[in-house]
């Protein structure tokens, strides 16, 4: 049917309006993660107070971050290294590849210029060299590092692979399995670097060694805002949709009188489905400096880029803390599996109704969570909003209590075997209640 939405068996959140038709008396609404442990101290003599640029991710069974060590003293800048096997107890490891003013038994894995940003990422695209499984990008401009076991750093050349950009920023890439191809989000400025505002722009390339020119991002609904980082990756769950962790800087705005320089700063979501184009649909920060004074100083709160799966319901991410400060640290923070946003149901209850879409899952899961006195039920129609005998509204179950994948079943099951490949709409009614995201699933109807 043209028009319909072809999901598949894709999970799709409700971060933007992608799926939605119309809705009445419903919000979508940002939810904002909580703040949990100061995980890992920038104590050590090769670190300090504006150690930065995080950057986490999992591979192998284990948390990888990497990060930038800032001596104090004015002494060269430098790659750190921890790994982890919950998220949360953090260890250095003494790997003797670095020294630092003669001490051999440093976390420090890279030393150079391109220390100020690196940024790594695992290449999971097959036939990749083992000698290059693991790439950076670092410097300014960014210059390509590869290692085997992401530990042992050497430049893929010699020359810049990206020219057209400020880059005095986190530069982020990775490789876009959905899209086929690397991307690469960076530095730019919106009107010149001297009187402009700090704003990112993509690349990609399909071989790490040739980058397209720059495309600057467009951002929906967007305020005049200086966007200082970005920490732009696929949702691993849900590779199609790419989220966007800006940190915004308020250069101008002082909160601490005796601060060293002023500026305060938060973070941000966003959400793209092409890589360019960000919806902006939740304008308010996604996590603010809170009650700690010495997060209201300039370029603290900047987001590490990448998001851990830490339990099964569970994601971890991890905010740069203190900034400036001598007690400058990581602390992870925790957000509901998916639960970035959500369509928001009052008391009084509301209605979504669904673009057709094409699927091709046999049952349809909705992650959501209601009050004890609140509840979702399901419709299925056809495009012209006729509902299908057995799947009525008074036919589902109600759904009830806190669920990541919790089934919708009707009196006539929840096999949708018949239906895959037909344009559907969904009817959802909510009552003091949010749906985070959906997903047509395959297996059995249990």
């Amino acid at each position: 049917m043209s028009g319909a939405r072809e999901i598949g068996s894709r999970l799709e959140l409700f971060v933007d309006r992608y799926l939605i038709d119309r809705t009445r008396d419903l919000e979508l609404v940002l939810h904002s993660p909580q703040p949990a442990e100061k995980v890992l101290f920038f104590d050590r003599p090769w670190e300090g107070p504006t150690s930065t640029y995080a950057t986490v991710f999992e591979h192998n069974g284990r948390f990888h971050l990497y990060y930038r060590g800032s001596p104090a003293g004015g002494e060269p800048q430098v790659t750190c290294y921890a790994t982890s096997l919950d998220g949360i107890h953090w260890e250095r490891p003494a790997l003797s590849l670095v020294d630092h003013q003669g001490r051999g038994d440093t976390n420090i894995v890279w030393a150079g210029p391109e220390s100020h940003n690196l940024a790594p990422f695992p290449d999971p695209l097959p036939g990749t060299h083992p000698q290059h499984r693991f790439k950076a990008l670092g410097g300014e401009p960014p210059l390509a590092l590869v290692s085997a076991d992401g530990r042992r750093w050497k430049r893929l050349q010699d020359q810049p692979v990206l020219h057209r950009g400020a880059f005095d920023s986190q530069n982020v890439a990775f490789w876009d399995e959905y899209r086929g191809y690397y991307a690469a989000y960076f530095r730019t400025y919106r009107g010149g670097r001297r009187t402009g505002q700090r704003a990112f722009s993509r690349s990609t390339s399909a071989d790490f060694h040739h980058w397209s020119d720059p495309q600057p991002l467009v951002l929906s609904a967007a305020p005049s805002e200086h966007l200082y980082t970005n920490a732009t990756l696929p949702y691993p769950r849900a590779p199609h949709i790419l989220l966007a962790f800006p940190n915004r800087f308020l250069p101008d705005r002082q909160v601490v009188s005796d601060a060293p320089l002023p500026g305060v700063s938060d973070t941000l979501f966003l959400s793209s489905r092409d890589g360019i184009h960000f919806d902006r649909s939740f304008p308010e920060a996604f996590i603010r400096p809170g009650r700690d004074w010495q997060n209201w100083t300039d370029r603290s709160n900047m987001l590490a880029w990448g998001l851990l799966q830490t339990t099964k319901d569970e994601l971890s991410l991890y905010l740069i803390r203190h900034y400036r400060h001598p007690t400058a640290h990581l602390q992870r923070f925790t957000l509901g599996l998916d639960r970035f946003g959500s369509l928001h149901a009052p008391y009084s209850g509301g209605e979504l109704i669904t673009d057709p879409l094409l699927f091709t899952g046999r049952r349809l899961t909705l992650n959501y969570a209601t009050s004890a006195a609140g509840l979702l039920r399901v419709e299925l129609q056809r495009p012209d909003h006729t509902p299908l005998t057995g799947f009525q509204l008074d036919d589902c179950r109600e759904l009830i209590g806190d669920q990541i994948m919790g089934p919708v079943r009707w009196r006539a099951g929840a096999n949708l075997d018949h239906l895959i490949g037909k344009p559907l709409r969904l009817r959802v009614w909510a009552q003091e209640a949010d749906l985070y995201a959906l997903q047509f699933q395959p297996g059995d109807d249990e």
